[in-house]
């Protein structure tokens, strides 16, 4: 047990002193406005590229493409309607919508899809 306790204590020792000097020799010592600055094909930037963009469509971005990888899941369904039993399938099918339509309404409801905010 002294062993395993030795050696894992000589390991973390070692990790440590591993990650503090690749902290100490990776700092950038050499700030220059040039090389902070955004580059466009050699030219000076029209305006600062650090502009803030919206997070409303942000939020409906996000939304679209979860959406769309649900109605990407609801396309096989149409095809195993032939081989699976009816009932299961109209239940599984049904509470897929139910979890899609809810996740809407609560979207809907909480306001983000509303643009012109």
């Amino acid at each position: 047990m002294l062993i395993i306790f030795t050696m894992s204590t000589i390991i973390m020792i070692i990790s440590m002193l591993m990650m503090l000097i690749a902290n100490i020799l990776s700092k950038k010592t050499f700030m220059d406005r040039e090389k902070n600055s955004p580059f466009e094909c050699g030219f000076d930037p029209k305006n600062s590229a650090r502009l803030p963009f919206s997070l409303q469509f942000f939020l409906i971005a996000v939304i679209f493409l979860i959406f769309d990888v649900e109605i990407a899941l609801l396309m096989p369904m149409i095809m195993i309607m032939k081989i699976s039993n009816l009932m299961s399938w109209m239940m599984v099918s049904f509470f897929f919508l139910l979890i899609l339509l809810i996740g809407l309404y609560h979207e809907w409801n909480q306001g983000a899809l509303n643009w012109a905010n």
